[in-house]
């Protein structure tokens, strides 16, 4: 019970501190011997210093979460779903703490924060339905009086590797089900939100009452303990959320690993949004809108793309670019904010590249301007023919690219013609027409009248071709988080061949 909801006080708790990484129920320094800053990505302020760790602090978050992960796989599934629904009492009670966290670490603006905290208290909330869903089954078989159970169990030990654009959403996906399914885990969140991907939530639980050592998390150099964190032979899933060159090389370490472990990829998404010529012209507009500027265009499963019938290409973009400049750019803090900064410099420097070779390329820049430190303004390209980098590559950032496409097969082509495969949308006023567009987009979600960006606890949220493995969602993280155990019952003694 939180501190607000105690005697009926209307109090908020007191803030969170952090000062160390979380292993086997204790706050600790780390032993890497450097210092992680985290800074504000807007104003540069100093938010937090955090010994980082090292390999030997991986092996003890590991070794902490495999021993407690044996008393928890035995708690009752009520007792599971009554943390699940502590964490979200708490979550509730500290929603301005969470979202000014998200502000000012991930730059998220508020508007954003304010839909990954109900994504993240979503998960949570769906997880505590989760003890009670696994069940096992009998299966009927071709051996006279043998009867064959199917046992549903916990992995063991799952490792989350969390990516620093939707921060404690996408921590929370693996996290919470993992934990209502009886696993522990171990994350190692990116470093650039070490607090709000892994530090915050831990302090969540730990309030909520969770045994020590089911949640680890450890903060550190990925060239110090990346490649330890995913070989290392006591977690037997590993989930991870970002680039496709960082999960190649989860993938190839995997498989030198000493132990066998299953893999949930979520890579690149290069998403296109498709405006048929019967499409409702200002719906379309307006969800391109949102769908490419979200969260400054760094989400994996943004419109990447925005592919336009000819007939109606004009006056897309003269719509598309009328609203754009009209979006607010600045302070994230600021309620109606919808273009904050960047995450970091790196990504800056990206971003710019992809305007210059945009420029470079021929395409007609409708709308942009300079950095303002970490802060892009929006920027609309037309006039993109489909060789071009920009109309081609997955842009992280506040860049919109607009195609023109004279027939539907054009477009499937085009739409498909990538490595990638998340997400996808198409706008039309026939239904039946737009299935049958969805139906030969090859990506793992299509979205027919609404942004690319959708994204709910129930549902199968994964990609297809390079865009990843395995499916988030409640019913997929049944299947990927646990394990089944066959275990037959002869009955009447067999008759064998020798």
């Amino acid at each position: 019970m939180t501190q607000s909801t105690i005697a009926g006080m209307n109090t908020p708790p007191a803030p969170y501190s952090f000062a160390g990484l979380f292993i086997d129920g204790a706050w600790r320094a780390g032993n890497a011997g450097s210092v992680l800053e985290v800074n504000n990505p807007y104003s540069n302020e100093r938010l937090a210093e955090l010994h980082q760790a090292n390999l030997a602090d991986v092996d003890r978050a590991y070794n902490a979460a495999q021993s407690a992960q044996a008393q928890w796989e035995q708690s009752l599934p009520g007792e599971r779903a009554a943390v699940m629904r502590r964490a979200v009492e708490i979550l509730d009670a500290r929603h301005g703490e969470v979202l000014d966290w998200l502000i000012r670490e991930s730059g998220s603006t508020r508007m954003k924060a304010e839909m990954e905290w109900g994504a993240a208290r979503a998960i949570i909330l769906d997880a505590s339905v989760l003890p009670a869903q696994v069940y096992g089954r009998i299966i009927a078989g071709d051996i006279p009086g043998k009867e064959n159970r199917i046992y549903r169990n916990p992995v063991g030990v799952v490792a989350v590797i969390s990516p620093w654009n939707w921060p404690l959403h996408l921590t929370c996906r693996t996290l919470a089900p993992a934990i209502a399914l009886g696993n522990a885990v171990v994350v190692k969140p990116a470093s650039e939100t070490p607090i709000t991907g892994g530090l915050l939530i831990a302090r969540i639980f730990e309030e909520a009452g969770l045994p020590a050592g089911v949640l680890n998390v450890v903060v550190g150099d990925p060239a110090v303990i990346g490649d330890g964190f995913v070989q290392h032979p006591i977690p037997r899933v590993v989930s991870f959320t970002g680039s496709l060159g960082v999960g190649r090389r989860i993938a190839s370490n995997i498989a030198s690993s000493p132990r066998l472990k299953k893999m949930m990829l979520e890579l690149g998404g290069n998403a296109p949004l498709v405006v048929l010529e019967d499409a409702d012209l200002e719906l379309a507009v307006h969800a391109a809108v949102v769908s490419k500027f979200l969260h400054q265009g760094q989400i994996c499963v943004i419109a990447n793309r925005i592919l336009v019938h000819a007939t109606l290409y004009d006056e897309f973009v003269e719509r598309y670019v009328a609203r754009v400049q009209n979006l607010k750019v600045g302070n994230p803090d600021d309620p109606d904010t919808v273009i904050g900064p960047l995450i970091s410099q790196k990504q800056l420097l990206s971003v710019q590249r992809s305007i210059s070779a945009a420029n470079a390329e021929g395409a007609r820049q409708r709308l942009g301007g300079p950095a303002d430190g970490l802060i892009v303004p929006p920027h609309v390209f037309d006039r993109i023919t489909p060789n071009m980098l920009i109309g081609r590559n997955e842009l992280f950032g506040p860049v919109a690219p607009i195609i023109a496409f004279y027939s539907d097969a054009e477009a499937l082509h085009m739409a498909n013609d990538t490595e990638f495969g998340l997400s996808s949308a198409v706008f039309s006023r026939d239904i039946a027409r737009a299935q049958r567009f969805a139906a030969g987009l090859k990506t793992g979600m299509s979205h027919i009248n609404d942004i690319t960006a959708v994204d709910l606890p129930n549902m199968p949220f994964g990609g297809e071709k390079n865009s990843g493995l395995g499916r988030f969602g409640s019913e997929g993280l049944i299947h990927e988080l646990t394990t089944e155990h066959w275990m037959s019952v002869q009955h009447v003694p067999r008759q064998y061949p020798f």
